[in-house]
């Protein structure tokens, strides 16, 4: 009347870790996200295509941003070399001496400050839960760069 079903279920792990991917194999159960809704070739893609156009697009800026940068360093020479601009160059060297000394004591310490950290832990977990997609990126960005 009160007998108990005694019936357990078998969990065969040689089945079980052949239906699992093989990034979930290496980089263990912390993996997930993209890598779990997406196959291997979507996730190279759009990785791919993504990367590429951030790199295309960071190089298009970075020459911008350089032409600038140059363009400004040489009004100001040209300003002061006519006379609009005096640079008192005493006050300046004091001012590197001091931004010298502050960066020798902070990089002293050699302790990585704790958000730091926090964001970078932040970013090795998410480059091991998305390592194909990050690996797509990574190409795709050099090819934008190089195009």
């Amino acid at each position: 009347a009160g007998a108990k079903d005694d019936t357990f279920n078998v969990l065969d792990l040689a089945e079980y870790t052949k239906n699992r991917p093989w990034w979930r194999k290496i980089f263990g159960p912390s993996s997930g996200s993209s890598a779990e809704k997406y196959n291997v070739a979507t996730q190279l893609v759009i990785g791919g295509v993504t990367g590429w156009c951030t790199g295309f697009v960071f190089q298009k800026v970075g020459k911008l941003a350089a032409t600038a940068v140059g363009g400004g360093f040489f009004l100001l020479q040209i300003a002061n070399h006519t006379g609009y601009i005096k640079v008192d160059w005493n006050l300046v060297q004091r001012d590197m001496n001091k931004a010298k000394e502050q960066l020798k004591f902070h990089s002293s310490g050699k302790k990585m400050p704790p958000e730091v950290k926090s964001r970078v832990d932040e970013v090795i977990i998410f480059l091991k839960k998305n390592v194909i997609l990050t690996g797509g990126f990574a190409g795709g960005f050099l090819l934008g760069m190089a195009s």
